[in-house]
């Protein structure tokens, strides 16, 4: 059967981060790669089937292929959800079992579910049946004093079994009692050959990893590993230029040059015109460029221009425009 578009795009991905992938981010992001697969913040299913906040789906054409990460616990408003975005025309809908975050354990979602997993079986099953897109699942390895070689497996088989294909796995448990959600990302060990040791099991699940992955070699050497995909975070958002600039020639193959940072700015200021021609304001999506030239001559200067500018009344492309020509000079 052959890979649709978004399965395609996995072999590399940047990760859902809560108040950092909103559709500004993800615009950027595409410039950077043709061919990444961008996934959205998470949106609940509540706010979307509850609330009616069908303005959590908007997003740009141009950001496909992307994929709607979704969060909940009820099949039936998770169906529902799913139906929503497949609607909205994203290209994946994913069900997070692996936020840490107090808010979301509340609500009986994220990696609380790696405790349940019947119900996320049970989920993803109607979800599958409600809509046309494919239903994809992000996991942790396991969570608290869970034995992640017993219950991964058995979370895997139940998925497999509900009709998922596609798994991302971030390599850490998560501690749900005792670690704040900015530790969990940190403090649990990576077990990257478990993941490993996973896809050697099942070997008809495409399955890609997450977790302290932070460059294009290291995502190239977990690929040669025989993982289908690579997901990531962190290291996307702050150092985007460095993971997705070269994506496309050495992760997906495609020749041509490289794109640049300098490239993506010039090729944002339209964007931003529209943005703020639509009542928006500018840091609403500068904040999402301060990584831009991160390691490079001129880049302190860049976000310090960008950091202090964009909140004052009227700044507009000229300032990002300004600020882009100054690390130009620092780089001449």
């Amino acid at each position: 059967m052959p890979l649709n578009a978004a399965a395609e795009a996995a072999r590399l991905s940047t990760a859902p981060m809560m108040d950092w992938t909103d559709r500004h981010c993800r615009y950027l992001h595409r410039l950077l790669s043709r061919h990444a697969l961008l996934y959205t913040e998470m949106v609940t299913a509540p706010a979307l089937v509850r609330g009616g906040a069908l303005h959590l789906l908007d997003h740009s054409p141009q950001e496909h292929p992307v994929a709607l990460q979704l969060g909940g616990s009820n099949p039936i408003e998770l169906a529902q959800a799913a139906r929503l975005g497949a609607e909205a025309g994203y290209d994946e809908i994913n069900l997070n079992c692996g936020c840490p975050s107090d808010r979301v354990q509340s609500g009986t979602f994220g990696a609380v579910l790696m405790r349940e997993p019947r119900l996320v079986a049970e989920c993803c099953a109607a979800m599958i049946a409600a809509q046309s897109r494919e239903v994809t699942v992000k996991c942790r390895i396991g969570v608290d004093e869970q034995d992640p070689e017993t219950v991964l497996p058995d979370f895997l088989s139940r998925l497999q079994e509900a009709g998922v294909q596609r798994v991302i796995i971030h390599a850490r448990k998560a501690w749900l009692d005792g670690l704040s959600p900015r530790e969990n990302r940190d403090i649990p060990p990576l077990d990257h050959d478990l993941v490993l040791r996973m896809k050697a099991r099942f070997a008809d699940l495409h399955i890609s990893i997450n977790g302290g992955i932070t460059s294009l070699d290291e995502a190239q050497a977990l690929l040669a590993q025989g993982l289908d995909g690579v997901m990531v975070g962190r290291a996307a958002y702050h150092q985007p230029a460095d993971i997705l600039c070269a994506a496309d020639r050495r992760i997906f193959g495609v020749p041509g040059s490289d794109s640049t940072p300098e490239g993506a700015v010039r090729a944002m200021l339209p964007y931003i015109e529209a943005h703020l021609g639509a009542g928006g304001k500018l840091n609403q999506v500068t904040r999402h460029m301060l990584g831009l030239f991160a390691g490079r001559p001129g880049a302190r200067g860049w976000r310090r221009m960008l950091s202090e500018g964009a909140t004052r009344p009227g700044a507009g492309p000229e300032l990002v425009e300004a600020a882009l020509e100054q690390v130009v000079q620092v780089a001449a």
